[in-house]
């Protein structure tokens, strides 16, 4: 998940620099009017700046705990490695402003709630970062990573219902709502399943 380029910005037609996903231009306006947030492969120099972007709310909601940077920096080695071997989760920086601003990827792997053909799509943003719609094209951009990947069909946002800023990430991100489900994976502290709501969206 290499270049430092910035992002092409033409209204003819938006490019990643390193993913390398074109977009509609009716989508680059909407890109162009709101953020500059690009994707790009996360690597062990970024392990501590990724580390100090962790919060509460990141632990909350996706972690469950608070990363080290050695720890950080193993993990990211093992996406590079599923991204070389095209399997597997595959996750990127989310950079804003030429800015580690957060964390996006996608697992088609993840059965939780999730039929065939189904790719998981997980997002953290720091918190200096928040608030600026940096989610919403983070999730777009990983979309559009796994249409042109071919992936998957469809990709799922799998979040606690009581996570209501990640609910508005998923609606604003043309996201449907599906249904709720007992979690097979997520558990609270005495040990009883979460309840996660299933949000889809057909690629």
């Amino acid at each position: 998940m290499p270049t430092s380029g910035r992002a092409d910005q033409s209204t003819a037609g938006f490019t990643n620099p390193w993913v390398g996903v074109p977009l509609a231009p009716s989508s680059c306006a909407a890109y162009r009017a709101a953020v500059t947030v690009e994707l790009r492969p996360l690597n062990r120099a970024d392990a501590a700046e990724h580390c100090a972007g962790e919060d509460e709310q990141t632990v909350r909601w996706l972690t469950g705990g608070y990363g080290t940077v050695e720890g950080t920096a193993a993990y990211f080695d093992w996406l590079a490695r599923n991204q070389e071997a095209g399997q597997g989760k595959r996750g990127f920086g989310v950079w804003l402003d030429g800015r580690l601003a957060g964390y996006v990827d996608c697992d088609p792997d993840n059965r939780d709630g999730l039929e065939a053909g189904d790719v998981n799509v997980s997002y953290a943003v720091h918190p200096w970062a928040r608030g600026r719609g940096v989610a919403v094209e983070a999730v777009r951009l990983i979309c559009a990573f796994v249409e042109v990947n071919h992936i998957g069909m469809r990709a799922a946002i799998r979040v606690d219902p009581e996570n209501k800023a990640s609910v508005r990430v998923a609606r604003k991100s043309g996201f449907t709502y599906v249904r709720d489900f007992a979690s097979t994976t997520d558990r609270h502290d005495d040990g009883t399943p979460v309840t996660l709501s299933l949000y889809l969206l057909n690629l």
